[in-house]
């Protein structure tokens, strides 16, 4: 078996307010932002702040909180989309940071807003298989530096920080067992098109999509539209193969924490599913949607205010870019 044994995170210092956003474009509606994305500020990594800096500060933080030893540790993988190098692995470069043995294994591993559960994934195998006794799972994120200035949208969604898992033999959480999916033919929805080996010059075009959007080929693009179809399309079937894969029925469970893409997302996923309302967590009010981090941030969140305790099932998803989705039951 595999158990969570702590969780941390850490934020970047910079913090934007829907008050400055509103500077930039004075047509909006700070009242709308705060209502249907549910975001009323964000996080911003420093220009030379990067996603393997923020894991460390965030890796830090746990083995403080937790009065864990990085020697402990034997093997660490970080969820990131933004890596500080196209190679090395930057899970490589924190091994060395952070004081983990040369003999623990490490790698990068290349996914979005499922990424966190896609991590425990591969933790608990490497925990039920002998592999490894202790594996840091680490998330991290800076997707307002893929924004246009003038995406709005995104801009008030998205904000960046990361997270920090330690996986181990024992611990507060048991892991259950997982449904996992994939459909790559939404690749196109959520998008960052230059940069890479595909196409690794930029091109600086400009289309409009079928909502009426910009879309840049240099900097993120997310068919918001598309993405909620999918959304409400995959996450039902999701749910009932999660539970159907731990013997669980709806009543069983005790919380449900999904990734915070946005309030309104959530709350029709709530809606759709028939989930009570008081067991269904949503919070991305100071933090906004931080991809990878968004899980494992809210259940930390959910610790310190003692929403989830012992003895509880809670449920998490992480559903997005991709398109992938991911999830399972923790037993407090």
């Amino acid at each position: 078996m595999a158990y969570i044994k702590g969780i941390s995170y850490y934020l970047p210092e910079r913090v934007v307010t829907n008050d400055e956003l509103l500077l930039e474009f004075p047509e909006w509606s700070v009242e709308k932002v705060a209502t249907k994305v549910g975001v009323k500020s964000r996080h911003l990594a420093a220009v030379d702040e990067t996603a393997g800096d923020m894991a460390e500060k965030a890796a830090r933080k746990l083995f403080e909180e937790y009065n864990i030893d990085p020697k402990s540790i034997d093997f660490l993988m970080l969820c990131t989309q933004s890596p500080d190098y196209f190679l090395p692995s930057t899970a490589c470069i924190l091994q060395n940071r952070l004081g983990i043995p040369t003999s623990a294994g490490a790698f990068d591993y290349n996914l979005g807003c499922s990424g966190c559960v896609y991590g425990l994934v591969m933790a608990k195998g490497l925990i039920e298989s002998g592999i490894a006794k202790n594996v840091l799972v680490l998330t991290a994120e800076t997707y307002q530096k893929y924004l246009h200035p003038s995406d709005k949208s995104n801009r008030s969604i998205f904000g960046d920080g990361a997270a920090a898992c330690l996986i181990s033999t024992d611990g507060i959480a048991e892991i259950g067992n997982f449904s996992l999916g994939t459909d790559g033919s939404g690749a196109d929805h959520l998008i960052v098109r230059t940069g890479a080996s595909r196409c690794k010059q930029a091109t600086g075009d400009v289309f409009e999509d079928m909502d009426g959007h910009l879309r840049f080929d240099d900097y993120l693009y997310m068919n918001g539209s598309a993405i909620f179809n999918f959304t409400l399309d995959a996450v039902p079937e999701m749910i009932k193969d999660i539970l159907a894969k731990n013997k669980l029925e709806s009543g069983d469970i005790d919380y449900f924490v999904f990734h915070q893409a946005n309030k309104f997302m959530l709350n029709t996923i709530r809606k759709v599913c028939m989930l009570p309302k008081d067991k269904f967590y949503i919070n991305l009010e100071e933090t906004g949607n931080t991809v990878s981090s968004t899980v494992m941030i809210a259940l930390k969140d959910c610790f310190d205010k003692n929403v989830i305790h012992p003895g509880m099932k809670v449920m998490i998803t992480g559903f997005g870019v991709g398109l992938s989705w991911g999830g399972t039951i923790l037993t407090f």
